[in-house]
């Protein structure tokens, strides 16, 4: 029986061998073994692997689809809610922000406070970049420095920027409202009103939108200030002032760079009624020299060190000089040359008010006296705990020593005047 079985096998091995290709040599020919009965009746099919292969492959392609598809949509509209942001401005406006909160500090600055305020006043000046955007898409539309932004050129819907606006916006002012003061909220919510339903309409109406444009942008150191010292004083109005007088120069010089493309989009701005370009240049210079004192007033009024009001005076004056080449030769270069001057001279500003500051005495004082009133109640509380401690010991023993004495039967005596008084037994008499 054995012996059958195994001759019969031998010759299957033989036979299969002369049907089958050698898969060593022949691989093209070999096919894979047929399967036995008991194989072949466990498994469906010998072709239902096929399938489901094919289904792993289409489901693994549609999740990288799917997966390429988000991120491609992540992308589309983080880069318009950065272009909406306008996050190069909207940097500069924190850093103001920023200084200003260094500057109100005392000895020492509050890294989670000043992070809280930088971040509320980016999510602020963010909303405020994008409702400008919202109501100028018909001029953006016709300026080619503007033309590309995303409502122009259609990469996002205006309901899409309003809805991403005030929820930006409502968040930074009440992370402003929780983790810094009301002031600072307010000057938030005031500036983000300012300059989207005050400054933006302006542009097409009056040239003075310069100057109110100007005040935007003096407000956000004083918002920083305000975040650190809970109030507003007159030191803490020399970086807003800075930054309003800095802002004219600046902004001249680029009304007369873009002077076409302006008038092109339909603003109003004082370069257009000046062909020369002698009294844009003037505004500019008599703006930088209202910033020369300003050095000596930090000084004097105790916000920074001597050298600052050096410094300042040093940069001021530079600034002044490039805005009197603007006067005397008005053209693209001059103003080109005063407008890169003004993008250097702010940060170096900032840096050196930083660098010379002093620390705030009303902030330093409010500290003292806080943590006095705070010592003192705390004081006040232990020496209350104590004489309350003292009474409640005075009062357990009084308690005492009237449980010790036996009590008196007033009732058995009135309304019955005859009656004797119990006497009471002394609990030691049943001792013995």
């Amino acid at each position: 029986m054995w012996r059958g079985g195994a001759i019969a096998a031998s010759a299957a091995r033989a036979l299969r061998s002369r049907m089958l290709g050698d898969p060593v040599h022949h691989p093209s020919t070999a096919i894979l073994p047929i399967p036995s009965a008991r194989a072949a009746s466990s498994a469906p099919s010998a072709a239902s692997p096929a399938p489901i292969v094919a289904e792993a492959a289409a489901a693994s392609v549609a999740v990288s689809s799917g997966a390429r598809s988000a991120s491609d949509v992540l992308r589309h509209y983080g880069a318009c809610y950065w272009e909406l942001s306008k996050a190069r401005l909207s940097a500069l406006v924190v850093a103001t922000s920023g200084a200003g909160y260094v500057l109100g500090s005392g000895s020492i600055v509050d890294i989670a406070g000043l992070c809280y305020t930088c971040t509320g006043t980016m999510m602020v000046a963010a909303s405020a970049n994008t409702l400008n955007q919202v109501f100028e898409i018909k001029n953006d539309a016709k300026m080619k420095r503007t033309m590309r932004r995303p409502l122009p050129s259609g990469r996002i819907s205006p309901v899409h920027a309003t809805m991403w606006a005030t929820t930006v916006g409502a968040a930074g002012t009440a992370l402003l409202a929780c983790k810094a003061n009301d002031l600072a909220a307010g000057l938030a919510a005031s500036n983000l009103i300012l300059y989207a339903f005050v400054y933006t309409p302006l542009k097409q109406i009056h040239p003075v939108n310069t100057w109110v444009g100007a005040v935007v942008g003096a407000i956000p150191p004083l918002l920083g200030w305000a975040a650190a010292a809970s109030e507003v004083s007159l030191n803490s109005m020399i970086l807003p002032a800075a930054l309003y007088f800095w802002q004219l120069p600046h902004f001249m010089a680029l009304a007369y760079l873009c002077r076409d493309d302006y008038l092109a989009g339909g603003y109003r701005m004082l370069s257009f009624a000046d062909p020369t370009g002698k009294r844009t240049a003037w505004v500019s210079l008599r703006n930088c020299l209202y910033m020369l004192p300003l050095g000596l007033f930090a000084y004097n009024w105790g916000l920074t060190s001597e050298w600052f009001s050096f410094e300042a005076s040093l940069l001021t004056t530079g600034l002044a000089i490039g805005a009197l080449s603007f006067v005397l030769a008005p053209s693209h270069k001059s103003a080109r040359r005063m407008f890169h001057g003004s993008l250097l001279y702010l940060p170096a500003l900032m840096a050196g008010l930083i660098l010379h500051r002093l620390p705030n005495e009303q902030k330093e004082h409010n500290h003292i006296h806080q943590t006095s009133e705070i010592a003192g109640v705390l004081r006040g509380t232990e020496l209350w705990d104590e004489e309350g401690g003292r009474q409640k010991r005075e009062d357990a023993k009084h308690s005492r020593r009237a449980q010790s004495r036996p009590p008196v039967a007033y009732a058995s005596v009135a309304p019955f005047p005859f009656l004797p008084v119990p006497v009471y037994v002394s609990p030691q008499a049943h001792e013995f």
